[in-house]
């Protein structure tokens, strides 16, 4: 697949002219935060440093599932330093490692930002490790946007399962997961079509899973503990706009992410928006002389149910007109006038096209978490049933949720003999990971 590297990641436009640009060279990043925050140098490297020792840490193992113990005894032996490392750090969280080197409170505000636009939450309910994938990845091989856009990724995927001998059936709607003797061996589409398999994969949320498409009386207690830590992140707003390209400045980065003044509306509804402008990087999705930009903020579902049609479209034109006014204030004068073609979808968008339990893009904490010691893997309670995505370990972000896949695969393929594996030792390590869970 062609790309084209963008020689940033994001350019952060915050409370009191903060103005901060993620170059895709980590140092050239590192070098702009401490010419804002100078007095805070040694804070920063110290920071960052421990978000790459991470980082490292998990590029030198070879990334397979933590379930499967055969794998973390091979990997133990090869790597101790590393997985001790990773050992240390799994319950720890971004925040509380940020206020061990770092005492500037806006400083502590923008790495609060850097974790939202990961999780969607603060730094200190933010995993360190998730922060530390994401924070570095970044900078290790940058961000290479696909020429023609990135609908060719989940193109090349589908295009490589069929080539692997896989059948992928478009318009299938799951209702219900088939269990027989409490283990499950189907699924049942909207239509009344039956499909039996050895195992069952789900990448529904966790919430539709068990809550949906799994028949049962009673939640399993790991189920029970899932949702008692973690509740739904919000949905989205998203805004799809086609304008004139002469309302961008020459030279404007593809990634923003604006919150204007006041850090305390970080994580409200529609207090920060994120914004990607993707022909910056390639002309060729949009009809010359036009750019795309897509925008989006955070928004609960709560707030578009219940609406009569025409009310529900008002909204949608009412929220959508002040974010693009506040675009057209901070970043783009003229952008309203400068508009030929606007999509709106609220979370109910999201629901309704992505099978979305009310739209949201995964979990998040009650409270402040312990780490990912309380995020549940790809195993669940129910024989032959596995789960994977966002509402698994270790959670929200395209890395996790791909690292999640793979372990995923690991896991079955073991299950299913393809690898090796050990029952005796499975079952043990299985308690107790269940049993961390519980302490979190």
């Amino acid at each position: 697949m062609e790309v084209i590297p963008d020689p940033s990641t994001v350019h952060f436009h915050l409370p009191g002219d903060l103005s901060v640009l993620v170059h895709r060279e980590y140092n050239d990043f590192v070098k702009e935060l401490i010419n804002k925050f100078p007095h805070e140098k040694e804070g920063i490297l110290k920071f960052y440093g421990i978000c790459w020792k991470i980082f490292n840490s998990l590029n030198s193992l070879e990334l397979k599932s933590l379930e499967e113990p055969l794998y973390l005894f091979g990997q133990f032996f090869k790597k101790p330093l590393e997985c001790l490392t990773l050992a240390y750090y799994l319950p720890q969280n971004a925040g509380d490692i940020a206020r061990k080197f770092i005492k500037d409170q806006q400083l502590l505000s923008f790495i609060d930002a850097e974790c939202f636009i990961v999780s969607t939450v603060n730094a200190l309910q933010t995993p360190m490790i998730n922060a530390s994938m994401v924070l570095c990845d970044r900078h290790f091989g940058g961000i290479n946007y696909p020429v023609g856009g990135v609908g060719g990724i989940a193109v090349s995927l589908a295009n490589g399962l069929v080539e692997k001998g896989s059948e992928i059936r478009y318009r299938a709607n799951v209702t219900n997961v088939i269990l027989e003797h409490g283990k499950a061996v189907g699924v049942r589409l909207s239509n009344g079509k039956e499909f039996f398999a050895k195992t069952v994969i789900s990448n529904a949320t966790r919430w539709d899973t068990f809550g949906k498409l799994v028949k049962i009386e009673e939640f399993p207690e790991e189920e029970k503990n899932f949702q008692k830590n973690y509740v739904k992140a919000p949905s989205f707003l998203s805004i799809h706009l086609g304008v004139k390209a002469s309302v961008l400045p020459a030279g404007t980065d593809c990634h923003h992410f604006l919150l204007e003044d006041d850090w305390s509306n970080l994580e409200n509804p529609y207090g920060s928006i994120f914004l990607s402008i993707p022909t910056v990087l390639d002309p060729s999705l949009a009809p010359e002389g036009h750019h795309i930009l897509h925008i989006f903020t955070t928004a609960g579902i709560e707030d578009w149910e219940g609406l009569p049609r025409k009310d529900y479209e008002q909204k949608k034109e009412l929220v959508a007109n002040e974010i693009i006014r506040r675009l057209e204030k901070k970043l783009f004068p003229g952008l309203k006038d400068s508009i030929v073609l606007k999509e709106v979808g609220s979370p109910k968008t999201h629901r309704r096209f992505l099978a979305r339990n009310d739209g949201t893009y995964g979990p998040m904490p009650r409270g402040k978490p312990k780490g990912l010691l309380a995020m549940p893997f790809n195993t669940t309670s129910i024989d032959g049933l596995y789960c994977v995505g966002d509402s698994c370990f270790p959670g929200q972000g395209v890395i996790a949720v791909a690292f999640s896949g793979v372990m995923c695969a690991h896991r079955v393929a073991a299950d299913i003999d393809i690898e090796q594996r050990s029952p005796i030792l499975d079952t043990g390590l299985l308690g107790v990971l269940r049993w961390f869970r519980t302490l979190a």
